[in-house]
């Protein structure tokens, strides 16, 4: 059958069915399936896009509310995943996979399907070493570091992936299992994305998890996104059976859906004629939801999974052949996902825009019935429940303090939310300060092919023919040239209203309803006594501070002489001033220096008359007049100076 794979998608669903169609009328090439390796973005209104963890700038609604409100349909079954640039809330309803549209499936956190007989799995967003030991405690409305901790990929999914033991044929993921680039044409690829060199010699750009889920399935193929380039590679893994031939696994990534960029590949899969069309559950992973049903967490607290280590009394989750008997009987042999699509929130209407709509926390009635037909805990009701009871014992703000703290890291993912793995800066993806480096984990993995292997991607056709949609336009350019890193992380309105929130909890009433400062907890005394310490400083220190940011430089060396002189008996007090004040100062010399040095330089003055005049006190009003600069210019060409010209110029230059 014909698979379509695709990139990063980021919202334009119009413009990837618009190419798909395109391909069999010019073609005749009928896609069967779509595969989406996420940054699918599921935005249904404005709430959704609030819970997207991209500055306001690349918040657009784009067209999945289209399908979404029935206004279109898919035409073609589409099967995604989530990346790190997603509608959480709206994907967060669906932790186990479900429709988010019609004909438009989600594979969860972490899943497994059937397609006429080709069996699909994939896991949802990128590493994060500080969040992946956590449990998923996240829930609209989201603060400043849940809304990107909850699409950080957790330990659990990848324990119940390793539990699988059939062989599987496809699978996705957002970031690039690390190591894989030493299997492909790895300089053409530092060659398009220079800025990948010191993950790539170091081998911390990708995912552990991903790389250890590759070591453990090594299916047939495996499709990614995040890094927006086009990248194959081979790999050829090992086997210590004897007699079995070792597995080979085609890697391919893809770019974003954009014009004139590789984001669409139409692959051609073996698959079952026999089987049905229809969208299927897998039983062995239906088997192992219910035999890990009870290591969820829903909390941030962090804990191993089970291993054998001494430590646990179990830690084989597979699938035993009753469990799969068990499951085909609950099912009476019909494996078919049902439809059961359904609205769960307000559509986006252009007419009517609502800008400030805020999200809420959803139960969704898929996710009901599926946990009540297998049962499972429902995720999204147990965050309920424990978020309930702790604000009963009064402990809620004291967990959401300790949420905003401690998901603090590292300065930039390639800066990747790179997979949220590097710490290069790839000027095309949308990232944000928190999506930084990652710390490497040990994963096994087989001995590289060399440095130049045959050129893979040969093997994939290619597909590029875009309709007349996918023309550049003005904002397309806009949108190429500014594929700049994005360090916003949140957007004004969500940081706004956190700062906000915060004001608010320190503020209780009293018995007689009037607002009152609650008392100030022991760690943070500290902070306000500086803050009123601050409030000391003199109208004359200020007066004088301000001369270091005047353009004249007369007053900036004065402001520097006196804010000096005032400041030094309270060195560690007004340390910040100070520390400008010197700045300022580094700054005016500095200046001075190059000014004196260009002005000798373009005289032409012989060395031995500049050593001399370099010694020479030069005045800083003069070098700083307007007539200086003149001069200056001035000098480029002039060549009258006779009486400093060496009329005998040296033709070596002696060393400093």
């Amino acid at each position: 059958m014909k698979v379509a794979v695709a990139g990063c998608c980021h919202g334009e669903l119009d413009k990837l069915y618009e190419t798909l169609e395109l391909l069999q009328r010019r073609h005749n090439v009928r896609i069967d399936l779509l595969l989406c390796c996420g940054d699918f973005q599921a935005v249904r209104n404005e709430a959704d896009l609030r819970c997207m963890a991209v500055s306001a700038k690349y918040r657009h609604m784009q067209t999945f509310y289209r399908y979404y409100s029935g206004e279109k349909k898919a035409p073609v079954l589409t099967i995604f995943i989530g990346g790190n640039h997603e509608a959480s809330n709206h994907l967060q309803e669906l932790p186990y996979g479900g429709w988010v549209a019609p004909n438009i499936y989600y594979l969860g956190y972490a899943g497994v399907v059937k397609y006429r007989g080709v069996r699909i799995g994939g896991i949802s967003g990128i590493f994060k070493s500080h969040d992946y030991k956590k449990g998923h405690f996240e829930c609209p409305p989201y603060n400043q570091q849940t809304v990107r901790s909850a699409y950080h990929v957790r330990n659990i999914e990848v324990f119940k992936l390793k539990q699988l033991k059939h062989p599987m044929d496809i699978f996705m993921s957002h970031d690039w299992p690390r190591s894989i680039y030493h299997y492909g044409n790895k300089k053409q690829l530092l060659k398009m994305k220079s800025f990948f060199r010191q993950e790539v010699e170091n081998n911390t750009l990708g995912s552990p998890a991903a790389s250890e889920l590759l070591q453990h399935f090594q299916p047939t193929y495996w499709f990614s996104a995040h890094l927006h380039v086009k990248f194959a590679a081979l790999m050829q893994h090992q086997t210590n059976i004897e007699g079995q031939l070792p597995k080979a696994t085609k890697f391919l990534a893809l770019d974003k859906c954009l014009p004139h960029r590789d984001f669409l590949q139409v692959i051609d899969i073996d698959h079952d004629p026999n089987a049905s069309d229809s969208l299927e559950y897998d039983i062995e992973w239906l088997a192992v939801l219910k035999a890990t049903n009870n290591l969820i967490n829903v909390t941030s607290n962090t804990w191993n999974m089970p291993e054998n280590n001494g430590l646990h009394a179990k830690w084989d989750y597979s699938a035993t052949e009753g469990a799969l008997k068990e499951i085909l009987e609950e099912l009476s042999h019909n494996l078919k996902i049902p439809c059961n699509f359904s609205m769960t929130a307000a559509c986006y209407d252009p007419n009517k825009p609502q800008k400030n709509m805020e999200p809420v926390h959803i139960i969704n009635p898929q996710t009901t019935e599926f946990c009540a037909q297998f049962g499972l805990t429902d995720i999204n009701d147990r965050i309920q429940q424990v978020k309930e009871e702790r604000s009963v014992r009064g402990e809620y703000e004291e967990e959401e303090e300790m949420d905003s703290t401690e998901s603090a890291e590292e300065p930039s993912e390639y800066y990747t939310d790179n997979s949220g793995l590097s710490l290069s800066i790839n000027p095309d993806e949308i990232m944000l300060d928190e999506e930084g480096g990652d710390e490497d984990q040990s994963t096994c993995s087989v001995d590289p092919s060399p440095d130049h292997p045959p050129d893979f991607s040969a093997s994939f056709s290619d597909t590029r023919i875009m309709p007349d949609s996918m023309m550049v336009s003005s904002d397309d350019a806009m949108d190429s040239t500014n594929e700049d890193l994005e360090k916003s992380g949140v957007s004004e309105q969500t940081e706004e209203r956190s700062l906000n929130e915060r004001a608010l909890k320190r503020i209780g009433k009293n018995e007689n309803g009037n607002s009152a400062m609650k008392k100030i907890k022991r760690r943070n005394q500290a902070i306000y006594a500086t803050e009123d310490e601050d409030k000391e400083v003199t109208a004359s220190s200020r007066h004088y501070v301000d001369r270091l940011f005047d353009p004249d430089p007369q007053k900036v060396l004065q402001g520097v002489i006196v804010v000096v002189a005032v400041l030094i008996s309270g060195y560690e007090r007004h340390k910040a001033v100070l520390d400008a004040a010197d700045s300022a100062a580094r700054t005016m010399a500095t200046t001075i220096t190059m000014r004196r040095s260009v002005w000798l330089q373009v005289s032409e003055i012989p060395p031995e008359v500049q050593n001399t005049i370099q010694d020479f006190p030069f005045d800083c009003a003069g070098l700083f007049a307007q007539n200086t600069d003149s001069c200056l210019h001035s000098l480029k060409d002039l060549r009258d100076l006779e009486v400093f010209r060496d009329p005998h110029p040296c033709t070596s230059k002696k060393a400093f």
